[in-house]
């Protein structure tokens, strides 16, 4: 049985609207780090980014499973890609959630590449229980045992 097209449709929205809460966040969680002191000086630990990352690769995935196509991963990340791309550009005031630097365009570029990474992934197929193998059922059973 397949479903609905407009079922599908209306996932794939559904996921892009999630792509959107993740970039919308990560735009600015992505900043976030903590300072370590080593015997060298001391470094500072994008905790924010590498969370960012692991969600959007985690929920792309999801949203091939949710799915049953890489349609669901894809519309994931075009949300993020959407979302992003519009808290980077400059607003009417001249402010920007994600500047121009080092750790703002890793994040991008990082994303971007995890994010099609694990939408081009194949989607393991559904397994669908075979109804011509009923024999191997009623082996063990002993009400069955003279009937095939």
């Amino acid at each position: 049985m397949t479903t609905p097209r407009w079922r599908k449709w209306l996932g794939a929205l559904a996921l892009f609207g999630v792509g959107i809460l993740i970039g919308a966040a990560g735009a600015f969680l992505q900043a976030e780090r903590f300072v370590v002191g080593t015997p060298w000086g001391r470094e500072a630990v994008p905790w924010g980014l590498v969370f960012v990352w692991v969600v959007l690769v985690v929920a792309v995935r999801g949203g091939a499973w949710a799915l049953w196509s890489r349609w669901g991963a894809w519309a994931v990340a075009a949300g993020w890609l959407a979302s992003t791309v519009v808290l980077a550009a400059e607003s009417p005031s001249g402010d920007l959630a994600l500047s121009g630097g080092g750790r703002q365009m890793t994040y991008l570029l990082g994303g971007v590449i995890l994010a099609s990474a694990a939408a081009t992934f194949p989607v393991p197929r559904r397994e669908i229980p075979a109804e011509a193998d009923i024999s191997d059922h009623n082996e063990g059973n002993p009400e069955n045992a003279g009937s095939v």
